[in-house]
């Protein structure tokens, strides 16, 4: 009994440390200044032409700016967020999204998003979205983004 409770308890403390290699957990990424976090894109049906991503960006250093991004499954990458005009809320683009040096911006929907436009292949639940996104201070920065359900929050 000893040795199975051994066995199990190194067993799970190897899952564990593997976990971030696991197709699940690639949405995270890190730079030296970066922590890029819970990212993913919806499900979209196979006629839209445009679909989003959402993922929370932080500081670990100084401000820096998200200032685009590209992906093989879309022709018109965009930086968006949403705003409320005479009561309606409605989609702009943004030239930049801040990360403020200590801080944190949060793309979600109905926040700050980004825009996949021209959709190359439907994003499909269950499948990965490669992004490469693109920093003013750090550069370019390469995640796999889950496809999760079409009404998913987080």
């Amino acid at each position: 009994m000893r040795t199975f409770s051994r066995r199990a308890a190194v067993l799970s403390l190897s899952a564990l440390c593997a976990a971030p290699a696991l197709p699940g957990f690639a949405q995270q990424a890190q730079t030296d200044t970066l922590d890029i976090s819970g990212g993913f894109t919806r499900a979209s049906p196979k006629v839209a032409q445009a679909g989003a991503a959402f993922m929370t960006i932080r500081s670990r250093g100084g401000a820096d700016r998200l200032i685009g991004f590209s992906s093989p499954n879309c022709t018109q990458p965009e930086l968006h967020t949403h705003i409320h005009d005479n009561g309606m809320m409605k989609m702009r683009r943004v030239e930049a999204i801040d990360i403020p040096a200590g801080g944190e911006a949060v793309l979600k929907p109905g926040g700050l998003h980004l825009m996949l436009i021209g959709l190359t292949t439907p994003l499909t639940e269950g499948a990965t979205v490669p992004v490469t996104l693109i920093f003013e201070q750090a550069g370019e920065v390469p995640l796999s983004l889950p496809v999760k359900a079409p009404g998913a929050m987080n």
